[in-house]
């Protein structure tokens, strides 16, 4: 049996078995995510409905890594979608100075997003936000049965804890099938389940697409062993950059420079990293707005001929895109951006994949020092005070 074209015995061998099958399950578990949260849709409701219509709500997404980033790629997408104000703050940045993040009387819903549920900033945050605001409540979207955050949350009042299909909690120490199905729980909960249901099917076949049709042609490019991997995107796509380029750094052990930048962004001094051996990675917005800054950001780079090679990931094949590189997603050009994020995640998954398993490193436990863990350790956190 293969993954992602690599024998088992082979990816057993280089310590790989475990981020292989994880990548490659997710069409799968998002289907499975999609019929346990029909399952549970009433509960679901009865929780959120009444927090939804408190025009005052403040409504948080948080997490710490990868999982931090659910909500920062989502966060703006929901904003426009449910006409308010939807934030992305990190576990990491609220344990530290909660009182400059949480406001004690505004009725708050945080959305805490954790694979393990035993991450201390994350319990933290719960911890801290009851203690700071009022009127809080919690949503939480986890992996593990077993985890803190699951067992604090189950039960109270105030808390709703969405227990995710077991499959998705990943064994490997890189965040693969669960983020990107803690992703698509969270936004089949807040735009409907009955709506979000047709994007299903649009959303596993690219999926299956990247997965069966695209691997030879991304280890081809990872043979070409640009050592700068730059990621660009705009909006939402902005938190899948900082994602993908984290997931490379994670798996290459640090052995590849990564840099996640917007297009806008990417002019006032990021550029400077560009030079014949970087490669440009940039995810095409579908909307038509938007992509109109990230087709003028392609132009330039492509202009410039400074940059090693760089790629657009796109559902839509503008003129401009056709001239240079790209990879292209199948009957994807109607969808929204959010519908976008899932098959461009596995995209860099894999990519992360070759470039760890082509310079040896083992992707299912890459921290060759076992200084950086699966589950943050030693953090110490603090009691609140005043």
């Amino acid at each position: 049996m293969k993954h992602l074209n690599l024998s088992q015995d082979l990816l057993t061998e280089k310590g790989a078995i475990l981020t292989a099958q994880e990548i490659e399950q997710q069409p799968h578990a998002w289907k499975l995510t999609q019929n346990m949260l029909g399952l549970e849709e009433d509960k679901i409701q009865a929780f959120l409905s009444p927090l939804i219509n408190q025009k005052n709500l403040r409504i948080i997404f948080t997490g710490a890594g990868t999982s931090s980033f659910i909500g920062a790629c989502i966060a703006p997408m929901l904003s426009e979608i449910m006409g308010r104000q939807v934030e992305t703050i990190a576990t990491t940045d609220l344990v530290s100075s909660p009182k400059q993040y949480l406001m004690q009387d505004r009725p708050t819903l945080i959305v805490s997003f954790s694979r393990s549920g035993g991450s201390p900033e994350s319990v933290a945050t719960v911890d801290y936000a009851d203690q700071i605001i009022s009127d809080c409540y919690h949503l939480v979207f986890t992996c593990n049965k077993n985890g803190e955050l699951f067992k604090r949350c189950a039960g109270q009042k105030n808390s709703l804890a969405i227990l995710l299909p077991d499959l998705t909690h990943d064994r490997s120490f890189v965040m693969t099938s669960s983020y990107s199905s803690m992703m698509y729980a969270a936004l089949t909960v807040f735009i409907g389940i009955n709506k979000f249901s047709s994007c299903t099917d649009p959303i596993i076949a690219s999926g299956k697409q990247v997965l069966t049709q695209l691997v030879p042609a991304i280890e081809a490019l990872v043979d070409k062993k640009y050592d700068r991997i730059v990621y660009l995107g705009s909006n939402g796509f902005y938190g899948l950059a900082q994602e993908a380029s984290l997931k490379l750094l994670e798996m290459t052990d640090g052995e590849i420079i990564t840099m996640s930048q917007s297009p806008l962004g990417f002019r006032h001094g990021p550029k400077t990293i560009i030079n014949k051996d970087t490669l440009v990675i940039i995810f095409m917005s579908n909307d038509p707005f938007t992509r109109q800054f990230d087709l003028d950001l392609l132009q330039e780079l492509r202009h410039d001929g400074e940059v090693g090679q760089i790629i657009a990931l796109t559902a839509r094949k503008d003129e401009e895109i056709t001239k240079g590189d790209f990879v292209f997603i199948n009957d994807m050009d109607t969808e929204k951006d959010y519908s976008l994020l899932f098959p461009f995640a596995i995209w860099a998954q894999i990519f992360a994949f070759y470039q760890a398993y082509k310079i040896g490193n083992s992707p299912d436990s890459p921290s060759a020092s076992g200084t950086v863990n699966r589950v943050v350790q030693g953090v110490t956190i603090h009691p609140l005070r005043g």
